[in-house]
């Protein structure tokens, strides 16, 4: 069996930057196992798989070690494969998940993703979250990620990750996040317990970033980076129940998967 592979390099101006991800699409769906142990192989924070059914697209998301319900960059990956080389007439794609339909909506070089909005919950500073630091969080939530605020984008972009602490706080990940200067705000994610230290830039994280800042900094449209080694740009808007997000990608490789 031959499956074609796409790597594509997802919120990224130019190539190398971004958050890597593989796309695998596929007529019908294989064994989970033998999806896992492709993305394990191809050992990105996520590999998706798609398959086509009617008007809608079935995607999933594994990363090295366990398959997720939600990935914002490999789904904007999956995106511009779709709207590159199987409907290049469209601008518009729904795609059917474990989180739900999530809208794809292509314009220009611009890609959003258009996916439901998680409001971060406040949650007690304990000195278990306050350890993890070599400088005090100003405030400690939580809702798909452990999500920590800081007063210094300094600090958000020298932090030197203790990841056998940051494992214990979220059996899924932690966001930390500040102020910026430059844009609205900036943020860097990890996610240790699912085989990824840290995320480079990572979607699903903005549908708790949003809402949070949209509400601190009174404003429905916001401009963010996440401040990781490679990078990436977010351009983002509050709508409240939903949020969208979008960013540009860049074609790395077209291959093909011997099994």
């Amino acid at each position: 069996m031959k499956l074609k592979i796409y790597q594509i390099d997802a919120f990224a101006d130019e190539l190398f930057c971004g958050n890597p991800a593989a796309i695998v699409p596929l007529d019908d769906w294989i064994d989970e196992s033998l999806m896992q142990k492709i993305a394990e192989e191809n050992n990105l924070s996520e590999t998706a798989f798609f398959i086509k059914k009617n008007d809608f697209y079935f995607i999933r998301w594994f990363t090295p070690s366990t398959e997720v319900d939600l990935c914002g960059h490999a789904t904007l990956a999956a995106g511009y494969m779709i709207f590159n080389f199987i409907n290049k007439e469209s601008n518009e794609i729904l795609f059917n998940s474990k989180s739900g339909q999530l809208k794809v909506i292509k314009d220009g070089d611009l890609i959003t993703l258009d996916f439901p909005s998680v409001k971060p919950i406040s949650k007690n500073m304990t000195d278990s979250v306050i350890s993890c630091f070599t400088r005090k969080p100003i405030e400690y939530l939580a809702g798909n990620f452990d999500f920590v605020v800081f007063d210094s984008e300094y600090f958000i972009k020298n932090y030197q990750p203790q990841i056998d602490d940051l494992k214990k706080l979220n059996k899924h990940g932690v966001i930390i996040t500040a102020k910026s200067e430059r844009v609205d705000f900036v943020s860097r994610v990890f996610v240790p317990n699912e085989g990824i230290d840290e995320d480079p830039v990572t979607g699903s994280a903005h549908t708790m970033l949003v809402p949070y800042w949209s509400e601190k900094l009174n404003k429905n449209i916001l401009i963010a980076e996440q401040v990781s080694k490679r990078g990436g740009k977010l351009w983002l808007e509050n709508l409240e129940d939903r949020v969208l997000i979008s960013g540009k990608a860049k074609l790395f490789m077209i291959g093909e998967i011997y099994i």
